[in-house]
């Protein structure tokens, strides 16, 4: 490979610097050395020295970034591992990916938080920042040696799949992580309220005689971390946000300057808790599928700015395990390889959110969200780019997934949107 490469003819689209244009782009050494509209303004130099890579009709934007993924190694290989994961990624346009630590053993010390760094650099495919554990074995109680990991690389800590009851250790470990420049992810919960519901309460939980989670479960928990981050000065992020009353919490205490940001996932934007009629496990996460109202308040959220990132949680299974009855079949879904095509098709063909607000909540909405050096095309910055057609076109496909799973809602669903290349370090590692 050349030791330049010119993206040429592309529109790029890079919020982070309020880009939006046509453009050539310039990429030497794994970074980006310059951006230029003009024929020879990004210092191209002479075309035997150079891999030009035509991007014309294409948009090109910083690398994806993913917050929220479950990669299932250590200890559950046979659904998902480190590097089919980051495979899965790639496909999706995500240079970037966070992994949860509810691994086995849990994330919740320096050993395992490098053993996923290595894994993720042998597979030489996306980036991969662990996020560890808030307590030890992720159990509620005794706080995890949050230090150590961050030394080790952790970007977060979270309980992700486990919401953190005491409140009393919550503020703790809010207090521990801020002193650590760490970011709390918490999966918003009230385990009572929750009173083990399968799905969303409301009209199609009493149709369909499946028992119901009511949304205040998570609106209640949400308020209380925003409450606690207001407390201890600590930055919290709300995973998977699902209801329309988390949602206006996190508005109003972003207003007054609340150090919280939010994610929100695919399949809350294009789903709804009519889908469950069809009583196919694909359509079981926690949290669950939402109202209508619900899910239009999500929209609004995405285009008003309320919401920072869009992340998967990709929750990959094994077949056998969702084909049991809707009751006894465990929550997620897998995401990586549809997020694009589902939050173009949703948020821009059919609600008219910008292309451009979309690629800031793939890209430096993330980014910031948890301090990550990526989501820009700044000159220097590495060259982890995404190249996709907004446009264009196709069927999903289980069988034709990297992932290791196929436990995916979308499976024959048509969508408008696909990456055509993926580039991590300057490096073409799709397309």
């Amino acid at each position: 490979m050349s030791a330049k490469l010119l993206i040429k003819g592309g529109r790029i689209i890079d919020p982070s610097q309020g880009l939006d244009q046509i453009a050539d782009l310039l990429i030497e050494a794994g970074r980006v050395e310059s951006i230029g509209s003009e024929p020879g303004s990004a210092g191209v130099p002479p075309a035997e020295e150079l891999e030009i890579f035509d991007a014309s009709g294409l948009i090109v934007a910083p690398g994806f970034i993913d917050l929220h993924v479950h990669l299932r190694e250590p200890g559950e290989e046979y659904k998902e591992t480190i590097t089919s994961g980051a495979a899965a990624a790639i496909a999706g346009g995500f240079t970037s990916i966070c992994s949860m630590p509810n691994t086995d053993p849990v994330n919740d010390n320096a050993s395992v938080t490098r053993f996923i760094i290595e894994k993720a650099r042998e597979a030489g495919l996306a980036r991969v920042y662990p996020i560890g554990a808030i307590t030890r074995g992720s159990n509620g109680e005794e706080l995890a040696e949050m230090a150590a990991m961050k030394e080790a690389g952790a970007v977060a800590v979270s309980d992700d799949g486990q919401p953190v009851m005491n409140g009393q250790v919550m503020r703790h470990a809010m207090e521990y992580a801020r002193d650590h420049g760490l970011v709390v992810v918490d999966h918003c919960q009230d385990l009572d309220l929750a009173a083990g519901g399968v799905m969303n309460e409301g009209r199609y939980s009493t149709l369909l005689g499946l028992r119901g989670m009511s949304g205040a479960a998570e609106a209640s928990h949400v308020a209380r971390d925003i409450l606690l981050a207001e407390l201890t000065g600590a930055r919290v992020h709300i995973a998977h946000i699902s209801t329309a009353a988390s949602v206006e919490t996190v508005r109003r205490a972003k207003q007054r300057g609340v150090a919280v940001t939010c994610e929100l996932t695919p399949h809350h934007l294009a789903l709804t808790d009519a889908a469950v009629a069809s009583f196919d496990t694909s359509t079981k996460m926690n949290p669950p599928l939402r109202s209508e109202e619900d899910r239009a308040a999500l929209i609004e959220a995405a285009r008003d700015g309320t919401i920072d990132a869009i992340a998967t949680d990709h929750a990959p299974h094994h077949l056998d395990e969702k084909m049991l009855e809707y009751d006894r079949a465990p929550s997620g879904v897998i995401g990586l390889e549809t997020a694009l095509g589902v939050a173009l098709t949703v948020l821009h063909h059919s609600s008219g959110v910008s292309v451009s607000r979309i690629v800031e909540m793939l890209t430096i909405g993330p980014a910031r969200a948890f301090s990550l050096s990526a989501g820009t095309l700044a000159a220097g910055s590495p060259a982890d780019l995404t190249i996709f057609d907004s446009q264009r076109e196709w069927t999903v496909d289980p069988r034709q997934f990297k992932s290791k799973s196929r436990n995916t809602p979308f499976a024959g669903w048509k969508l408008r949107g696909q990456v055509s290349a993926t580039f991590v370090a300057g490096r073409r590692v799709l397309g």
